[in-house]
């Protein structure tokens, strides 16, 4: 071993804190690595049971689906005890000039531990980071900046007085008010009611790109009767408003009063897994590469959300986003190569994106509706390739085909407005087990792209007539009894017995599932609009035999059961492994179970109640 580690060792403000015999034995177990210049020392995924510490050079972690590049510099570690499992799952370690390593082994780690308390403050980490079953293994860094904001009010984001000037005022006026107030935005004010907004991108394009005078009233130029929020409002819809619209200004007003405005730069640092990041650089992609690209960090997403301790409905929003920002995309590459649409369609999200109540493992429901003029011979092999680049296209991006087909791909599920009139007349007539089975996806339905009128027609005539269908929903309340909470007949939870995940407790299907389904019970009862779950079962209460209480336990027991999803897939991310929605209770605290538990009770007490209700033939 060269003698100038040693010393190396002995002037390192950490390893020169341990005894020189601790430091002789370090030396005798580890081994020097001389590396050159652009060489790699390992493959993100393939860390192995090492510290690292940089004697000369240096090296950079570089994280190709974020595109971040982190540089480490002698003097500084990495790897066991010092980098956190995600990152050893998603960087490659290149020496940024010639290098020389100390690797030690983690064993050698383990036992100065125990020998050396003095080492413990600085090994943050537990070793065998991706087995140990410890608070650390639960996140993956610091939660940015940007998921921090989800739990705020947009009213802590307020920075100034509002900004204002009457919408007479020349474009002139706006830009001079922008530079010295030092703002990107003047809100159109008159009789203290908010008229427009202009922007310096409205500045950009709608007069200098256009050669306009800059004597111009400001009004023609502006965005007119601009979306707004309040300022009790979560900062999250903000995220989900700007992230939709492709916008980054939002003013916020209270009642008729104008409060300020919040922009993208308030919200985020603009780090890569920002949703409003995420959703501007999708539509910024011009091949199906880049989109596959930016997919991959949708699971990092889900973890800093549930870092931030976000809330599931929240969470189920903002990747909702993402997966729309990704259809919206996909199908303006497909119109951009296959030309514009011979006739009017909207492209329809189903299932889980429907309902905005998605997570990182998600396949794909979703159908399109065409206009009535939309001829077979003239028109089908357009749609058809249109729906099969889009479906493709979120199947490489990580949404796998829906294994029952129910795809815009699929021939059944691309169809001019009269023939779904069909569809639905059939099922909510002849409630057979199939149309039931349907109902489950076909009755959640939601605009992505294209001609909201399509769909918006569509659901009013369906819900008009199913709030009359007693013995339509009857069959519906039958089909979604058949999925209980596994409670045993001593109110304690039942776990799975047999097969792969014996032992477990299938959040999706055995918890969410049937509470899915009572929201869709009760909107059809109803006659509600609403296709999130939560937002369906909190404007259902006091009717369907759901009371205030009811419907708040009921939401809480949605809310509980969600987030112990996302943690539990963010967990198995963190280690290296694929989603799923089985839990193991020992994952739980005592606490959590018998909260789990809980929210199974409510479940079940629910489902008795439409179930007595629906059986006895009572309306």
């Amino acid at each position: 071993m060269p003698p100038d580690l040693l010393g190396f060792l002995a002037q390192h403000r950490v390893w020169g804190l341990i005894s020189d015999s601790a430091r002789q034995e370090l030396l005798a177990h580890s081994e020097v690595l001389s590396l050159h210049a652009g060489e790699q020392v390992c493959r993100a995924g393939q860390w192995s049971a090492h510290l690292w510490l940089i004697v000369q050079g240096g090296v950079n972690l570089d994280d190709p689906e974020l595109a971040q590049t982190h540089t480490l510099l002698p003097g500084e570690s990495l790897g066991a005890g010092m980098t956190p499992w995600p990152l050893q799952q998603n960087c490659h370690i290149l020496c940024t000039t010639d290098t020389r390593l100390l690797q030690v082994p983690e064993a050698m780690l383990k036992q100065l531990l125990s020998l050396e308390p003095a080492l413990a403050p600085f090994l943050p980490l537990p070793l065998n980071g991706r087995n140990a079953e410890t608070a650390a293994d639960r996140q993956i860094a610091t939660p940015s900046h940007d998921t921090q904001l989800l739990s705020m009010r947009l009213q802590a984001l307020i920075k100034h007085t509002p900004v204002t000037l009457p919408p007479e005022a020349s474009v002139m006026e706006v830009a001079r008010t922008m530079r010295e107030r030092g703002v990107s935005s003047v809100m159109l004010v008159q009789d203290e009611q908010l008229l427009g907004l202009v922007t310096d991108r409205d500045l950009r394009n709608r007069i200098l790109a256009n050669g306009l005078d800059l004597s111009t009233p400001a009004v023609e130029i502006a965005t007119l009767n601009p979306m707004t929020l309040d300022p009790r409002s979560p900062a999250c819809e903000a995220l989900l408003l700007m992230s939709r619209h492709n916008i980054h200004h939002v003013p916020i007003t209270h009642g008729k009063r104008l409060v300020g405005m919040v922009t993208a730069t308030d919200l985020t640092q603009q780090q890569s897994t920002s949703p409003i990041y995420l959703a501007g650089d999708i539509h910024r992609q011009n091949t199906l590469e880049g989109l596959v690209s930016i997919s991959r960090r949708i699971k990092r997403l889900q973890q800093n959300l549930s870092a931030a301790h976000t809330s599931a409905y929240n969470t189920g929003h903002v990747i909702t986003t993402i997966t729309d920002a990704l259809t919206s995309r996909l199908i303006h590459l497909a119109e951009a190569e296959l030309g514009p649409p011979p006739v009017d369609y909207v492209w329809v999200a189903a299932g889980s994106q429907g309902r905005c109540e998605q997570t990182a493992k998600s396949d794909q429901d979703n159908c399109m509706v065409l206009h009535d003029a939309y001829d077979p011979a003239l028109h089908g092999d357009y749609f058809k390739a249109l729906a099969r680049r889009v479906c493709d296209g979120l199947a490489a991006c990580g949404y796998i085909h829906c294994p029952g087909e129910m795809m815009a791909m699929t021939d059944q599920w691309r169809q001019p407005l009269r023939v779904w009139r069909q569809y639905f007349h059939h099922w909510i007539n002849v409630p057979d087990p199939k149309a039931l089975m349907l109902v489950t996806v076909f009755f959640d339905l939601r605009v992505v792209y294209g001609q909201h009128a399509l769909l918006h027609s569509l659901r009013q005539e369906v819900l008009a007539h199913t709030a009359k269908q007693s013995l339509f929903i009857g069959h519906v309340v039958n089909n979604a009894l058949k999925q209980r909470p596994p409670l045993n007949l001593f109110g304690q939870i039942a776990l799975i017995r047999n097969g792969e995940h014996a032992g477990t407790v299938d959040l999706k299907h055995q918890a969410i599932a049937p509470i899915v389904d009572l929201g869709r019970i009760y909107a059809l009862a109803a006659g509600l609009h609403d296709v999130n779950t939560s937002d369906r079962i909190e404007k259902a209460a006091g009717a369907v035999d759901l009371s205030e209480q009811g419907s708040r336990d009921l939401c809480d027991a949605l809310e509980f059961v969600s987030s112990q999803r996302i943690a539990h897939q963010s967990q198995r991310m963190q280690q290296g492994l694929e989603p799923d929605n089985y839990l193991h209770l020992a994952e739980l605290s005592n606490f959590e179970r018998s909260h789990l538990r809980d929210a199974f009770s409510v479940i079940q007490s629910l489902q008795e109640v439409l179930g007595q209700r629906y059986q006895s033939g009572l309306l």
